[in-house]
């Protein structure tokens, strides 16, 4: 029997935190298994950290709660990627009355996993057999 793989995703948009460095901690996750990845971001001390992890917890819990059944061991990082968000023009004063401009850049994260779905035990496996040469009394 052939094992099929499954696919879910979770896409989380306007995280305050800058595309580059968001993609940085995205790149240390990056085509591994999602157990090691939710460990690897849960002890790394950036902030983009905690949106990643909920991007690839999100994108998990879609893939598990999904109608096929799937092996948690199997499920790994299939794709992740941060892309640049909405950026919000501000002013920031300056002397002499002038004002300043800035941007608030976002960051949009997609994320999404691949699972192998849990195999069914036959019959034959399931079987036990008696040993021989003892009998019931």
């Amino acid at each position: 029997m052939t094992e099929k793989t499954h696919f879910a995703h979770a896409y989380i948009k306007g995280v305050d935190s800058m595309p580059r460095k968001a993609g940085i901690v995205a790149s240390l996750v990056r085509d591994r298994y999602v157990a090691d990845a939710v460990v690897i971001l849960e002890n790394t001390p950036r902030r983009a950290a905690r949106a990643v992890l909920k991007a690839v917890e999100s994108a998990n819990a879609n893939l598990l709660n999904g109608k096929v059944s799937i092996d948690p061991k199997t499920i790994r990082i299939a794709r992740i990627s941060v892309t640049a968000g909405t950026r919000i023009r501000r002013y920031v004063p300056a002397s002499r009355g002038r004002a300043l401009p800035f941007e608030r850049v976002s960051s949009n994260i997609f994320v999404e996993v691949a699972g192998e779905e849990k195999v069914k035990k036959t019959a034959e496996k399931s079987e036990v057999k008696k040993p021989a040469g003892k009998e019931n009394k």
